[in-house]
């Protein structure tokens, strides 16, 4: 672990990659539920939404698989970035590709489809439309991982220190959630027709691929990552190194800050996946159109409470780094209480309230979890630690949340006509109900993992004799 001061430079690319990493993916978690419900379901017929799968299904099962396919990427890629010392190739290469498969999502229609498959029946052509847009999904998930989870993470990790990991989680959070509002604001013109989906995914897709040229000429490999290493360990040992009991027994806090990280996110993805498409069919609707949501009392309220985030955010961080058991403990009920009071109607300004705790609550979980995560992984072992965090706070929450999420607005069967005048299902105010249920789980493997305390120079060793047998594959 290097115990360097961060570089301008580092700091620079940190932001820069995290943003446009943001953009990609934010497209993916947000824009991809939309695109399915306004261009690709939207002009179906009766018979042709009767022979597929429902809108809400097709969200899941594409969330689930996604996550599958980036757990699976990471591991493998992860693992690889280490065997080869090389960081940087993964990422640019890697973000290159990734604005290529997201820029090709703008040439995905039903007609397509049809003419590529020699497709004629309605049903056959909507549902067939709908895999290839969760298998295009796969693909795009296949470069993210590889470059941002396996290879970008692994690389923050390697230029930071431990008195620097909440500083820079705390900057990837910031620089996260600017992304989205980029994103958002940009898809707002898509999700409303002003702009077409072609020309939104190839314009997002370009930004992507030039911010992987860009890496080819500016990141650079620390020098622990570029040097070899004195003693190399099997490929496959390497990937299977996070399952190792002993590694577990040796590692405990990691795997109980995954575990409350996980839970945390399996709340978030409860309602995430569905939260554009609940706005636009369920919230704008039952508050009189978008003109209402527009008006100056909402539109006040709104960065009112944007500025009590970011506030809040920033004045419970700098007093968070000394009190962590008592933010994270608070922080996981505020979340839960903001969901619940989410859940109980859909009046734009109640909405708007109980956004406030649920964002900062969900804030400072991540900062901190994502910070301790950072700190528990032993040292040199980066790139072997993404595949294990990618199953708890991907692989999980990404596969039972949007699961949890369809149950309960399949259950409240609330629906909207589509052009053709058909009943199609959207979601609703449930799914914040069970988000808040699931958000009181996290408080179980956090109160374990606050016992044990977060003091990184009594963390457990990183290359125990126990550890080490295991890595190099001998019997313990």
């Amino acid at each position: 672990m290097t115990k360097e001061k961060l570089s301008k430079k580092n700091w620079f690319l940190i932001i820069l990659f995290c943003f446009v990493g943001g953009i990609a993916w934010n497209t993916e978690n947000m824009y991809f539920n939309t695109f399915l419900f306004n261009s690709v379901y939207s002009d179906a017929s009766k018979a042709a939404i009767d022979g597929t799968m429902a809108p809400t299904t097709a969200i899941s099962r594409m969330v689930a698989l996604s996550a599958i396919a980036a757990v699976i990427t990471t591991f493998i890629m992860g693992t690889l970035s280490d065997k080869l010392k090389n960081r940087k190739y993964f990422i640019s290469v890697g973000y290159i590709l990734w604005g290529i498969s997201t820029g090709l999502f703008g040439f995905i229609t039903k007609e397509n489809v049809a003419n590529l498959f020699h497709l004629s029946d309605e049903a056959v052509i909507l549902t067939g439309t709908v895999w290839f847009v969760i298998f295009m999904d796969i693909v795009m998930t296949f470069m993210g991982s590889t470059s941002n989870d396996a290879a970008f993470q692994a690389w923050v990790t390697d230029v930071s220190s431990t008195g620097q990991r909440a500083l820079v989680e705390t900057a990837l959070s910031v620089v996260g959630t600017i992304s989205s509002f980029a994103v958002t604001g940009v898809g707002s013109f898509a999700q409303a027709g002003k702009i077409t989906y072609k020309i939104f995914f190839i314009g997002l897709g370009a930004i992507v691929s030039v911010c992987g040229v860009a890496g080819l000429f500016l990141i650079k490999d620390p020098p622990r990552i570029a040097r070899k290493e004195e003693k190399s360990s099997r490929y496959l040992d390497d990937l299977l190194y996070g399952f190792r009991p002993s590694v577990i027994k040796a590692n405990p806090r990691l795997y109980l800050a995954l575990s409350a990280f996980g839970l945390s996110v399996v709340a978030f993805q409860v309602f995430y996946p569905y939260l554009l498409v609940y706005i636009q069919y369920v919230v704008i609707p039952d508050n009189g159109g978008a003109k209402n949501i527009l008006k100056p009392s909402v539109i006040i309220t709104a960065v009112l409470i944007a500025a009590f985030i970011i506030t809040g955010v920033v004045l419970m961080l700098k007093h968070a780094e000394k009190h962590k058991s008592i933010f994270l403990g608070s922080s996981s009920i505020l979340m839960t209480l903001g969901l619940f009071l989410v859940s109980t109607t859909t009046e734009i300004h109640v909405i708007l309230i109980g956004v406030l705790p649920v964002v900062i609550g969900n804030a400072i979980i991540n900062i901190l979890l994502g910070a301790a995560v950072k700190d528990f992984i032993p040292e040199g072992k980066a790139g072997l630690f993404q595949g294990i965090r990618m199953i708890f706070i991907v692989a999980v929450p990404m596969v039972v949340g949007p699961v949890l999420g369809d149950m309960a607005c399949r259950n409240a069967a609330a629906t909207y006509p589509n052009e053709f005048g058909v009943e199609t299902i959207v979601p609703s105010k449930n799914m914040f109900f069970v988000a808040g249920i699931v958000c009181l789980l996290v408080l179980i493997p956090m109160y374990f993992l606050i016992k044990k305390g977060f003091d990184v120079e009594n963390k457990e060793p990183a290359d125990s004799d126990e550890t080490a047998a295991a890595v190099s594959g001998e019997e313990i």
